[in-house]
């Protein structure tokens, strides 16, 4: 029996119950929705020394250390964020077009700086700025959504 002597369970407890763990599901995840910024300043820090590596060094041992920096970077950030317990909503659709923009950016920088800026530092300092705005900028709001 119920508070109020009937047979079935109090719908109004039943349901206070439930919003208290909405709300404590909702808090969790923007508790721990900081780990994302977090991935992001990672990612775009990665671009600094990465984007003119991919520029500027050449022969074998260039592209080895790049490939071994690059599966460093993108796979510890991937178990970073695979162990993470929350994600807010859209996270799918903002991470992709985040990784988009960053692909399409990165590929006009190695067109452009193995062609019409071949060996140019001061290219490669920009193209490294630009190519870390992308997780820069997510970072930046997902901060001030946390």
């Amino acid at each position: 029996m119920d508070a109020h002597g009937h047979g079935h369970p109090d719908a109004h407890g039943t349901a206070e119950a439930a919003l208290r763990r909405a709300a404590r599901v909702e808090a969790a995840s923007v508790d721990s929705s900081g780990w994302y910024a977090r991935y992001l300043w990672t990612f775009a820090a990665g671009q600094l020394v990465l984007v003119p590596m991919a520029l500027l060094w050449q022969g074998l041992v260039a592209a080895l250390t790049f490939a071994v920096l690059n599966i460093a970077l993108v796979g510890g950030l991937s178990v970073y964020a695979s162990r993470q317990r929350a994600i807010r909503r859209g996270f799918g659709l903002r991470h992709g077009g985040m990784l988009g923009n960053w692909a399409v950016f990165f590929a006009i920088a190695v067109a452009l700086g193995t062609s019409s800026f071949e060996d140019s530092v001061p290219f490669a300092a920009v193209a490294a700025l630009v190519c870390a705005l992308p997780p820069a900028t997510v970072a930046f709001r997902e901060g001030r959504l946390a």
